[in-house]
């Protein structure tokens, strides 16, 4: 990988990113492959993963790489432009801290405004419970905020292997799970 996963404590992972202005820089390119590649060799390695965003591999950029089961693909400079008054609670993972899992309330349902690839305005809307959390928590990283920060309780980190041990437990503790678009 060209790029490694940073870890919790890295301090380039509390960084607020700066939006794309340039979609003809070819570095720009390099980066989005670069992180649509950590993403894939994360789901390989680890069995999870959905999303990664920039500063997670070292690129202070509002990039996210999303993978929904159906390949990778990047959005440069997303925007929350609505969420619904519902919220839920989950238990999240995330790639810079993959021995944890984190429970969080989330909104029930976002729209967001984006930059493809190319750098085309697009705007996705009413999006579904599953991309709305992925979302929320990949814009959170392109803000500096981590999972961690927004732990509803001091006892709502636990170690991974515990949560998997326990899995009923603690997914009774929540309104819903995520459900992995990649076989465990």
């Amino acid at each position: 990988m060209k790029r490694p996963v940073l870890i919790l404590g890295d301090p380039l992972l509390r960084r607020k990113c700066a939006p794309v202005e340039d979609f003809s820089d070819p570095l720009l390119n390099e980066e989005m492959e670069d992180l649509m590649e950590a993403l894939e060799l994360f789901r390989k390695e680890h069995g999870f993963g959905r999303g990664i965003a920039a500063p997670q591999i070292g690129i202070p950029k509002r990039l996210i790489a999303l993978n929904l089961g159906k390949g990778s693909f990047v959005i440069a400079n997303p925007e929350i432009v609505s969420r619904s008054p519902e919220t839920f609670t989950l238990w999240d993972d995330c790639m810079s801290f993959p021995d944890l899992m984190v429970r969080v309330r989330r909104h029930r349902s976002v729209s967001i405004r984006y930059r493809d690839e190319k750098g085309t305005l697009q705007e996705w809307t009413d999006i579904g419970i599953a991309e709305s959390e992925l979302l929320q928590h990949e814009l959170d990283h392109l803000d500096g905020v981590l999972a961690v920060d927004r732990a509803i309780a001091t006892g709502d980190i636990v170690y991974m292997a515990e949560y998997r041990k326990h899995k009923n437990f603690y997914d009774s503790q929540c309104d819903y799970s995520i459900v992995p678009t990649i076989g465990s």
